[in-house]
């Protein structure tokens, strides 16, 4: 039998799911180093709610204060074989910039030669029309670092202290967590799959002894790499424990990452990006090759509201 894979351009031959490079990747800055200056109002970010990399820049726009300075646009859950899609719904809408039907578009209108996987977050210069850039990292840094004279200066998420160990810690977390559960999701292949499950339930065993004695990743403070974990946390048990089929544990299973999990969900501005209806229905209505009945489940019931008892640390 032969297995359909679901990006056929990024499965390699033993069947792992090699995610595809960022195409764009221009920066803004404060200092008049690039063209593309760090102006309130000129740029607008395209998310999907249901994407984890595209809810870690909304997290950090909010936290920032960046709200008013840098404009949302939100696309449809469900994603069909044209891709991402500008429509009115419930938590989504239609593209007030460029009035796109279709994110492609952009992806076009900035390289029409691009043949690549259209992904969010895109941020998008109103100035010149076109992506700067498609890279989470990036987005979430430039907002940190360029926008502080209009957003919340006094609000770090990358502090100069700890870069080096934080910038390991991250790519630890992108490998084996963020990415790690689509490794497991997305292989075509019984050895792909286990090896791509088994290294996500590594890391979340290592991660659950760190938090053990520590409230956040680095001790007291929120840093960039909370916010990264948070985004796959928050969807673990809602689906990737089942549609991804990464079931040796759930993360209610895991003590201090659950606590971890409620504590930051409880942050301010943070339940406001968290829309499991959008998650659920992406991944259970997009995903075919994996979810052929399109079936969303009504599981499992979730508490983000609870007590989390974090404050003992």
């Amino acid at each position: 039998m032969t297995v359909k894979a679901l990006f056929p351009k990024e499965q390699l031959e033993n069947g792992e799911f090699n995610r595809q490079e960022d195409a764009f990747r221009e920066w803004i800055s404060n200092d008049g180093s690039t063209p593309y200056p760090a102006v309130a109002g000129r740029y607008h970010l395209y998310i999907s709610l249901a994407c984890p990399w595209a809810s870690r820049t909304l997290i950090v726009r909010n936290l920032k204060g960046l709200q008013s300075a840098i404009g949302v646009t939100v696309v449809d859950p469900v994603r069909d074989e044209r891709g991402w899609a500008f429509r009115d719904g419930p938590g989504f809408s239609h593209d007030p910039v460029n009035h796109f039907a279709f994110l492609s578009e952009a992806y076009q209108a900035t390289d029409p030669d691009f043949d690549g996987r259209v992904t969010v977050p895109v941020l998008w210069d109103k100035q010149t029309n076109k992506i700067i850039n498609n890279s989470e990292d990036d987005i979430c840094r430039m907002f940190n670092d360029v926008f502080n004279s209009i957003g919340k200066a006094e609000v770090d998420l990358f502090p100069k202290a700890i870069e080096a160990e934080q910038a390991k810690l991250s790519a630890f977390i992108y490998n084996n967590v963020n990415n790690g559960v689509y490794k497991a999701g997305f292989a075509i292949s019984q050895r792909a799959y286990e090896k791509g499950c088994r290294a996500v339930f590594s890391a979340l065993d290592e991660l659950e002894t760190r938090l053990a004695t520590s409230r956040y990743l680095f001790g007291h403070r929120i840093v960039e790499a909370d916010w990264r974990l948070f985004c796959t946390l928050i969807r673990f048990d809602a689906v990737y424990y089942l549609h991804f089929k990464c079931n040796l544990r759930r993360i209610v299973d895991y003590p201090n990452l659950h606590g971890y999990l409620l504590d930051l969900y409880q942050q301010p501005g943070i339940a406001e990006t968290v829309n499991m209806d959008h998650i659920k229905r992406h991944y259970y209505m997009t995903h075919e090759e994996i979810n052929p009945t399109r079936i969303v489940p009504l599981g499992p019931e979730l508490d983000f509201d609870r007590p989390h008892g974090r404050e003992r640390l």
